[in-house]
């Protein structure tokens, strides 16, 4: 026995609605396999730095996870030629262009989406921030 092709269009169309009304709400979208998630920072090191460590030239290492090939260190908002080592560390370098005097700076790492369209997925972004500190 053969199902009308209405009848097949008809029984698909309630899942398929629902698998992407889901999504939305952070179930697993079967559309978004390529989807970045949101990186995610744990630490910057060494902070707290002094001046005549950035004066000359301060080597930063930021760790945490969900880090790409595109993944890059902002700085105050601003973005940093970045180093990806890992998944899990970038490195960029921090001199008195970046901070010239004792302060603070807010850390963050960016990572763009890789999808294109709207599938109801999210992919990429900025992670949280932490402070960096020069004393």
């Amino acid at each position: 026995m053969t199902m009308p092709r209405n009848q097949i269009q008809k029984s698909l169309f309630p899942p398929l609605l629902a698998i992407m009304f889901l999504a939305g709400c952070g179930a697993l979208n079967p559309f978004c396999g390529s989807a970045r998630p949101k990186p995610l920072l744990t630490s910057v090191a060494p902070n707290p730095a002094s001046l005549a460590q950035v004066q000359q030239g301060l080597l930063l290492t930021v760790n945490g996870s969900h880090f790409y090939s595109s993944s890059i260190l902002l700085w105050n908002g601003q973005a940093l030629p970045t180093t990806v080592m890992s998944g899990t560390q970038l490195q960029a370098t921090i001199t008195t262009t970046q901070i010239s005097s004792p302060g603070t700076a807010q850390i963050v790492v960016h990572t763009p989406a890789n999808l294109s369209g709207d599938l109801g997925c999210d992919s990429g972004g900025n992670s949280n921030a932490l402070i960096f500190t020069v004393t």
